[in-house]
């Protein structure tokens, strides 16, 4: 079995790193698995430095991983896709570093007493009866059916121990480094005070007017790119829709009338009161609450609070006389908002509060026809649809072309260029979006489902290159880009001058200049309504320095002031420390490990009897 690598702060002890081994192994072997009819010589799938590795224990190891990939997927997993997912190889590696530690803590004489084995046989609630102490008979179904005997078990236990002792020793000085941790402390929490000043179009000193033809077409030429179509597909295709079918659908009034006396719940509500309830343990209690109430010296909010109530685990939402029981007269006596009570209910005597009545509503058939004959037709024209499904699919698999579907057939056959980005007409769909990307030339016309239970299918004609947009189809959007480009240009040149006067001594101030200060501020933080790259910046930054920065439609200047190391005797500093020295001694830990077994691995003869491990593949 695998060995869960150990978590900071974890305590380790004999209990709780056999633990997951028992309960693990006792689960899988629950599941009646085994591995039979190998024969005497196939016991093995084979050995690390002379210890076997079982086929059983290859097999369960192979059905915990493969559960957990299908937990993972969602979806059932053959051995042949696990075995693409290199599953299998990883449940020998595994074994092969467990029969390795095996070895070693055998050659040190590491091991676990008898003691230790009785006690986490004890503890483990699968051998335990109804009074929950060890059941000897419990114990021995549940190896049975594991397909093991009593030795082989605690055998199993005392290795498992002794495996965490060694690992204990590997890992027990692993230490994170000051080296380490001060730099990504510093880098998380070290502090920076700066100011931001914002250039926007109403600062230019002189606006920016619009393009004449000769420029416009300059920066159309230049940024072609930007106003360039994708490459895309001609594509020929037939449909069919619900919405398609409705004209054709017809419904009977008596269905109608079946479909409203069905529902007549939604269309006949009987009054109603929102009500709030509260529950005592007896009468008197309900009493003096219910007096306190109708003299106003206490709210029922207020009153639900003293009994560790909040207004949601009182509210009974809105309800009728039927649902009320007993006390149905008491609220519904009341002809506006109040208290009502006490009652005694199936719960116990309560008190209520009755917030608004709302009064009975029934809709005539005259009026719910309309929307039930709308429901109706479209679930019809659904099933029609459904049903015409192999309809579809025959002519289709009888040589039928995209064309010819929809002359045989109800569909409505079209052709779209479609490009990345398309949502007009059928392309409104993902599931034919989805299918446009992935067409090909020469695919088979497949009948494929909509999202609203509609119909199509589709093939390629050609693929479509790049396509440049006409500028006089655009012309709108590209002189609106142009502005935008001569605003952050000339926004450009007058925060340069502004960046050269701060290096020259000169202050916001005293350029008349009023940016937003910011003062211990960390990488993390976000700064109000600017980019996030803004505080990236400032952090690349030297006391003293100043930087312009260019956004999309502004432009901004930044002065960094002084820069704060991390204050240890802040609170939240010292907690990150201690997760950050916590996260690095555990990658340390690993990392012992993890060279300590695979020196283990190396000095150790490894082989594999690959027939057997094919045979153990093949009961899955």
């Amino acid at each position: 079995m695998s060995k869960p690598k150990p978590k900071s702060g974890q305590k380790f002890s004999a209990k709780n790193i056999a633990a997951g081994f028992l309960m693990g192994l006792l689960a899988l072997s629950l599941l009646g698995f085994g591995v039979e009819g190998f024969g005497g010589s196939a016991r093995s799938i084979g050995s690390v430095g002379g210890r076997d590795i079982s086929t059983n224990e290859y097999a369960r190891a192979l059905q915990n991983e493969l559960r957990v990939l299908q937990s993972q997927t969602g979806q059932s997993i053959t051995m042949e896709q696990a075995r693409l997912f290199g599953l299998d190889q990883m449940v020998r590696e595994q074994l092969v570093t467990t029969a390795a530690l095996n070895n070693e803590a055998q050659r040190l004489g590491v091991s676990a007493g008898d003691e230790t084995v009785q006690r986490e046989i004890l503890q483990v609630s699968a051998f335990q009866g109804l009074g929950g102490q060890f059941d000897r008979e419990a114990y021995r179904f549940a190896l049975q059916n594991a397909g093991l005997n009593e030795s082989e078990f605690e055998d199993s236990i005392r290795e498992d121990v002794s495996r965490s002792i060694l690992q204990l020793a590997v890992i027990s000085a692993a230490r994170a480094p000051d080296m380490l941790v001060t730099p990504l402390l510093n880098h998380q929490a070290q502090t920076r005070d700066y100011s931001i000043l914002s250039l926007g179009a109403d600062d230019l000193e002189t606006p920016v007017g619009m393009p004449d033809d000769a420029e416009l077409q300059a920066f159309y030429d230049a940024n072609i790119d930007d106003y360039t179509l994708p490459e895309g597909k001609r594509i020929r295709y037939a449909w069919l829709t619900p919405d398609m079918l409705i004209d054709t659908v017809e419904i009977d009034e008596a269905i109608l009338r079946d479909a409203y006396e069905a529902r007549a719940q939604e269309f006949r509500q009987p009054e109603r009161r929102l009500v709030e309830r509260l529950v005592f343990a007896d009468m008197q209690q309900a009493e003096d609450a219910m007096a306190r109430l109708t003299a106003g010296d206490i709210s029922f909010v207020d009153l639900a609070a003293e009994r560790g109530l909040s207004i949601e685990d009182t509210d009974m939402g809105d309800v009728t006389r039927a649902q009320l029981g007993t006390a149905a007269d008491a609220v519904f006596a009341l002809t506006e908002p109040g208290f009502a009570g006490p009652v005694e209910t199936s719960l116990g005597p309560a008190v209520f509060q009755m917030n608004a009545i709302l009064a009975a509503r029934e809709t005539p058939f005259e009026d719910a026809a309309p929307q039930l004959r709308e429901e109706l037709v479209a679930d019809r024209a659904r099933r029609i649809l459904s049903d015409d499904l192999d309809l579809f699919e025959d002519l289709l698999a009888g040589g039928a072309t995209v064309e010819e579907l929809a002359s045989e057939t109800d569909m409505r056959v079209g052709e779209l260029d479609w490009r990345t980005g398309e949502t007009a007409g059928i392309a409104a769909y993902e599931a034919f979006r989805s299918a446009a990307r992935n067409v090909e030339a020469g695919d088979f016309p497949e009948i494929q489902i909509l999202d609203d239970g509609g119909l199509f299918t589709l093939e390629l004609i050609e693929d479509l290159p790049p396509l440049a947009r006409p500028l006089d189809d655009i012309r709108t959007q590209v002189t609106g880009d142009w502005r935008r480009a001569q605003i952050v240009e000339n926004l450009q040149l007058q925060a340069d001058g502004i960046v050269q006067a701060l290096e020259d001594g000169a202050d916001f101030a005293t350029l008349d200049l009023t940016p937003d200060r910011f003062e211990g501020m960390r990488r993390s933080d976000v700064l109000p309504d600017l980019p996030r790259d803004l505080v990236g910046t400032a952090f690349d930054m030297e006391t003293g320095d100043v930087r312009s920065v260019a956004g999309a439609d502004r432009v901004f200047v930044i002065a960094l002031h002084a820069v704060s190391d991390p204050d240890l005797m802040m609170d939240d500093v010292a907690r990150l420390r201690d997760a950050l020295s916590q996260q690095l001694a555990q990658s340390v830990a690993q990392d012992l490990f993890t060279y300590f077994s695979s020196a283990l691995r190396q000095s150790q003869p490894i082989q594999f009897n690959q027939q057997v491990i094919d045979a153990v593949h093949a009961n899955f």
